[in-house]
């Protein structure tokens, strides 16, 4: 926020061009920290904001970050009618820029978006290839959240044991990175993927139990209340399938 203020004041002239003009970075941040805070129609006007101002400074390098950021917080909100809308906008303006990274991202958001609608075949293949193209940039920065639209593209087309790895690998990405702002979903995942496959309970509920810690340590209120939903949803399914009745956990 001091960031974009210090912008709109006009007091902050960098030396040297960025890669992204430092302005639209910081309202994607503010934005998506909004997010995290529950504050969603502020962040949706800052996000909206920060794609307006690329496009005012021809930044398209800077609109290919926002829009990117924009589809994931689509992600978030689980709509994957926004996320389709933003991730083709991303690969139209990311083809014609030659820009690999984003455009890597735009196919694993087409993919996930698709998955969910029901077509899993098709948003499977989007990501696979996505990622692999991610990969072939020698980025690794991201990949923890793009495994993880793969194990949830996965367990929707019933390969829960395929999504499992995926988190196992999406963990160990971030070890090596240190990248730790999608834990708690990468723990909540595994949970529901545990569930699917009838794992032992200790298990499954260890892992929505660090879901809930890892969100309240690091203060994301929906993260935190999302893995609460969860869990408790799995406990009310849990005392349902002692009597007989099967269950399975929704992702959201």
């Amino acid at each position: 926020m001091n960031g974009s203020q210090l912008w709109r004041s006009g007091g902050a002239r960098s030396p040297v061009d960025e890669v992204n003009a430092p302005a639209v970075t910081c309202l994607c941040f503010e934005a998506l920290s909004k997010w995290h805070l529950g504050e969603i129609a502020s962040c949706q006007a800052t996000m909206a904001e920060g794609i307006s101002l690329a496009k005012e400074l021809n930044d398209m390098h800077g609109l290919a970050f926002a829009l990117a950021w924009a589809a994931a917080l689509g992600q978030f909100e689980r709509n994957p009618a926004e996320v389709d809308r933003l991730a083709s906008d991303l690969i139209e303006l990311t083809t014609r820029q030659n820009f690999a990274l984003w455009l890597a991202t735009g196919e694993v958001l087409r993919g996930w978006s698709r998955s969910v609608s029901g077509n899993t075949t098709e948003g499977i293949a989007w990501i696979e290839d996505g990622i692999r193209a991610y990969r072939a940039t020698g980025a690794i920065l991201y990949m923890p959240y793009l495994l993880a639209l793969k194990a949830e593209a996965l367990h929707l087309a019933d390969r829960n044991s395929e999504a499992l790895e995926a988190i196992r690998e999406a963990e160990a990405v971030g070890e090596r990175s240190a990248e730790r702002w999608w834990s708690a979903e990468l723990h909540r995942l595994r949970g529901v993927f545990l569930t699917a496959l009838g794992a032992d309970e200790t298990q499954i509920e260890a892992s929505f139990c660090e879901a809930i810690r890892i969100a309240t340590q690091q203060k994301s209120i929906l993260l935190a209340t999302r893995a609460e939903a969860t869990y408790e949803e799995y406990r009310r399914q849990k005392a349902s399938a002692l009597e007989g009745h099967g269950f399975r956990l929704p992702l959201r």
